[in-house]
């Protein structure tokens, strides 16, 4: 009882001393005078500068310097800061702006260090109405929907250890999401013109293209990431984002690019979910020009290709290469002490993991938001290639990730991993290829439909393998022989 009249005389005082009083929003959407107890110790410890004896409770952060009128032109980068204090020159984020904001322009309940910085970039048309047209399809350039996002690690270690894995590298699980809800905001800047449209039109992640790792992404240097909108269709567009980390050893910009990402986004119909015609895009430099061309060529091949799947092959040669895949998998099946003790079932590298999708994972739309999904599946997929080699992996790439299906809050997921095969031809870097299916489960409706496919490529060095050479994998069905196929044959195009 001591403890409750302590906190109600802090929260009286800090209402009486600084005339602020707090809301919160319950789940009935009614506003509660009386927040939970760690936010009144919170807010009291600020105001009387007692944060040095709470260190270990008190996480704040903030995000860059005050917006001024050049905001929209997207070249000003944001600064993500994660210190308990605000640094010099960076102002502090009002933690209530979401309440008087429209529910439309709400980024979703996905955090990191770097939503604040996004939430800036997307309340800007609401606390800029003079500055937005009133137009629904206008043109606009790259340089619009232009935006940088620094992480500094060298100097904040609140931030950096947000990122830090168990080996000191980067969790490329966080920085997949962070790319999504960059490349997010970026078609926001590009597609919304005024605040009435956000009742009206939904953006969506459709495909995101092969990701390569150029260079390892160190934790404690500094990191940047660049994107803008560099081509537009009728109703979906592409945005490419670069991973920058500059090294001591040269200046070369080229020698500082770590991934280059491009997201496709689709727009559609809020209400007949239909596609929506989207503003165009004006591309003014000879940079700006050879981005939309490649992203042009891109789109064609993306259609070819689906165009191709669609097609049927049977013919000799599949047969052929279909029964050369099986044969050590029918050894194991039917002679297994005569098997190759080199090699191992795909069925025998299998992991999986399962939830239910809680609103706290959910985007600006109600739905579960992409860079999540892409998370669980690295770190599931990092998880299989990591019982498998014996020693943790060094990530490569991520193929080309198609979202077949929306997931929405309170569907039951279950994703499920397998080393697909292996290429050891290179015995000092061999390749693990894993597969990661997402299945979106309805037990109510007994349904289950594939969400997405993820194609994740790792290696190992050969000093690090503790249980010997890597093994061979081998398929023990039809199906999963024809998986390895399509698989190999997306690897060449």
């Amino acid at each position: 009882m001591k403890a409750l009249r302590l906190l109600f005389a802090v929260k009286t005082s800090i209402c009486t001393n600084h005339r602020s009083h707090f809301y919160f929003l319950n789940h009935n959407r009614n506003y509660d005078l009386f927040p939970p107890p760690h936010k009144i110790l919170n807010h009291c410890f600020r105001k009387h500068k007692f944060l040095s004896c709470y260190k270990h409770k008190s996480r704040s952060y903030s995000s860059s310097s005050k917006q001024d009128s050049s905001f929209p032109s997207g070249i000003d980068p944001i600064n993500i800061a994660s210190t308990l204090t605000s640094p010099d020159g960076v102002s502090a984020i009002d933690a209530g702006n979401s309440l008087r904001k429209p529910i439309s322009l709400w980024p979703g309940m996905y955090h990191s260090p770097v939503t604040n910085a996004l939430w800036q970039a997307r309340s800007f048309i609401f606390d800029n109405p003079l500055s937005a047209t009133t137009a629904d399809d206008v043109s606009k350039t790259p340089t619009h929907s232009r935006t940088t996002i620094l992480y500094p690690f060298s100097t904040d270690y609140i931030l950096r250890e947000q990122y830090r894995n168990p080996w000191n590298g980067i969790r490329v699980g966080k920085l997949l999401e962070d790319l999504d809800a960059l490349a997010g905001t970026i078609s926001f800047k590009h597609c919304f013109n005024h605040a009435g449209m956000a009742d009206s039109l939904l953006l969506v992640t459709a495909s995101v293209d092969k990701m390569v790792i150029k260079k390892p992404i160190l934790v404690d240097s500094d990191l940047k990431i660049v994107g803008a909108v560099t081509w537009v269709g009728r109703s979906s567009m592409e945005i490419q984002l670069e991973v920058l980390q500059s090294t001591k050893e040269t200046s070369d910009p080229l020698d500082s690019q770590a991934i280059i990402a491009n997201f496709t986004f689709v727009a559609r119909d809020s209400k007949t979910g239909k596609s929506a015609v989207i503003n165009k895009i004006t591309p003014e430099t000879e940079q700006e020009k050879l981005l939309w061309r490649e992203a042009e060529e891109r789109n064609k091949a993306r259609k070819n290709k689906r165009l191709q799947q669609k097609k049927e092959i049977d013919n000799d040669q599949e047969s052929e290469r279909l029964n050369a895949l099986l044969a050590e998998g029918r050894v194991f099946s039917d002679m297994p002490a005569l098997a190759d003790r080199d090699s191992i079932l795909i069925k025998d590298t299998c992991l999986q993991n399962s939830l239910v999708c809680q609103p706290q994972q959910r985007n600006t739309h109600g739905r579960i938001f992409g860079g999540f999904l892409m998370r669980r599946a690295f770190e599931l997929g990092f998880a299989t290639a990591y019982a498998f080699a014996g020693s943790a992996p060094l990530f490569l790439e991520v193929d080309h990730v198609d979202f077949l299906k929306p997931v929405d809050v309170g569907n039951f997921l279950r994703f499920k991993s397998c080393v697909l095969y292996t290429e050891l031809e290179n015995p000092e870097q061999p390749l693990i290829n894993v597969e990661v299916v997402a299945h979106v489960t309805r037990p109510e409706l007994r349904s289950a439909e594939v969400s997405n496919k993820f194609y994740f490529t790792f290696s190992t060095s050969s000093d690090d393998i503790t249980s010997g050479k890597i093994r061979s994998v081998v398929p023990a069905t039809e199906e999963e022989a024809r998986r390895v196929i399509e698989r190999m044959d997306a690897e060449k195009c």
